[in-house]
């Protein structure tokens, strides 16, 4: 190999992977210092994951827990190429079901169950008023 063959290379990796869209998209002063770059991603990495952590404690409690999750993937992304193929593969499979959901035949089959289970509900609860009447947990005449 010749001295500049491994170079060109590498060069050649690199404008695939950034023609792909893979890849760090860190500015290029910083791409070209191991040591700064290295320190870049572990930045990213650190912000990404704090912005995780608190989309996966937001989903029991109040808050946009995916949303998070997602934008704390978005913020990994802009460095880590496994995030960006997460990202990519996510992306995919939410249009994938939204296509699916916006099928005539599907959104009938959707509907109509959502009919039959509100009926079955429905059906229940009268049983249950039927046989139980209304009782409040309070007696309100004792007062």
């Amino acid at each position: 190999m010749a001295p500049g063959e491994s170079e060109a290379a590498g060069i050649e990796a690199s404008e695939v992977r950034d023609a792909q869209g893979l890849g760090s998209r860190a500015p290029t002063f910083i791409k070209r210092r191991r040591a700064l770059h290295l320190s870049w991603q572990v930045g990213v990495f650190v912000v990404g994951l704090a912005v995780v952590a608190a989309g996966i404690v937001m989903l029991p409690l109040p808050g946009p827990g995916w949303v998070v999750i997602f934008g704390g993937m978005a913020i990994w992304a802009t460095e880590f190429v496994w995030a960006q193929l997460v990202l990519r593969w996510t992306k995919r499979k939410v249009t994938e079901a939204a296509q699916r959901a916006l099928d005539p035949r599907v959104r009938r089959r959707n509907i109509t169950l959502t009919v039959i289970g509100l009926v079955i509900v429905g059906v229940l609860v009268g049983i249950y008023l039927w046989k139980f009447g209304v009782v409040m947990p309070w007696k309100i005449e004792d007062q």
